[in-house]
């Protein structure tokens, strides 16, 4: 019994995923954690545990594990069940609606753009040079980029790191050629967490 608790305690944190997908006066219809659409009134209790607090033709504000959350129509939130809180990073939007974050790459200091159309982290060769990354050892390949085809290396990052989150052996590409001036955070990263937008703000949310 001592040991069945153990390996009870010592089990990750559970998260409840919650999609709104019809909004009324009132009333909301909502799917937790992938099952069949439920619709719900004010006051009410999933038996996971969700609660529908307000809603309107606009929004609607759930009790998610204990976390209040306003949801439009579309959105979708997933939180920690319990207190053990997975790392996240709020990131603001610049003036041109972009998001940039101070980051690490296998421990150095760098400056991402935000990419959810990289479909991978992607560096510049000086900014590769300058971390100390061998990446002509790479796979080498042609991207079509607007100013024309440039070189590119396929290679992989021990870790990358934005705010409390690190995550390991990050694929990426480090571009050889005119073009690029910034790293780019893309989806071989952002892939491994939970992006959510919070007005003007994004939340990002380690997965694991």
């Amino acid at each position: 019994m001592a040991v069945a608790l153990a390996l009870a305690a010592a089990r990750p944190a559970l998260a409840t995923e919650v999609n709104v997908v019809g909004l009324f006066p009132g009333k909301a219809v909502v799917v937790v954690d992938r099952g069949l659409p439920r619709t719900i009134s004010v006051g009410q209790r999933t038996p996971e545990g969700v609660v529908l607090l307000a809603a309107d033709s606009r929004s609607a504000t759930l009790e998610i594990d204990g976390k209040r959350q306003v949801l439009e129509l579309g959105q979708h939130a997933e939180t920690a069940a319990l207190t053990g809180a997975l790392p996240s990073v709020t990131l603001a939007a610049d003036a041109n609606g972009q998001f940039l974050a101070d980051g690490k790459v296998n421990g150095s200091r760098v400056r991402f753009l935000v990419d959810t159309g990289a479909t991978l982290v992607t560096l510049p060769s000086a900014e590769a040079a300058r971390l100390g990354i061998d990446f002509r050892a790479g796979r080498p390949g042609v991207s079509q980029t607007a100013n024309g085809r440039i070189l590119v290396y396929r290679v992989r990052l021990d870790t990358v790191t934005v705010g409390s989150m690190t995550i390991r052996d990050v694929d990426a590409v480090v571009t050889e050629g005119p073009g690029l001036e910034v790293a780019l955070l893309g989806m071989s990263f952002l892939n491994r967490t939970e992006m959510r937008r919070e007005g003007a703000n994004l939340l990002l949310t380690k997965r694991y």
